[in-house]
């Protein structure tokens, strides 16, 4: 039985959008998470990440999600571990955070990359960030994930 154009289309619609539903944002919430090969405690762990690493969800098995992350590194995380907290991650060698929102602030600390951190703020193009451990600052959007 031929499919027609508007099931061919249908189709396509309902395994795109089950695509963009998939590709949801989250960050871990635990204050270390596991990274697994598999969808299971039984998976070996590949890795650890700390509280606000965020991830972006590319399939689900159970109570299992499969992400990729800044890197685009994959692996298998436990659902009660992360949640929908707004998150960024440096993605440069060297990042300056500054007092306020512009580089006429001074600079508090500098960071490597791969530092995870709460989004608290967006003000034009920077972002006021809180890492787990309390510390706060703004940084320019250009060098986050």
């Amino acid at each position: 039985m031929p499919l027609n154009v508007r099931t061919i289309i249908t189709l396509f619609l309902v395994l795109g959008f089950s695509a963009i539903a998939l590709a949801e944002r989250l960050a871990v919430s635990a204050p270390v998470a596991n990274i697994r090969s598999g969808p299971g405690t039984d998976h070996n762990v590949l890795w650890k990440i700390e509280k606000f690493f965020p991830l972006l969800v590319i399939d689900k098995s159970g109570e299992w999600y499969q992400f990729k992350d800044f890197e685009n590194d994959r692996g298998w995380v436990h659902q009660s571990l992360v949640d929908k907290t707004p998150t960024v991650i440096t993605k440069n060698d060297k990042c300056n955070i500054r007092s306020g929102p512009g580089t006429s602030h001074k600079i508090l600390f500098t960071v490597e990359r791969g530092i995870p951190f709460k989004v608290l703020n967006r003000e034009g193009s920077w972002i006021h960030i809180e890492h787990s451990d309390g510390d706060r600052g703004w940084i320019h959007k250009a060098l986050v994930w």
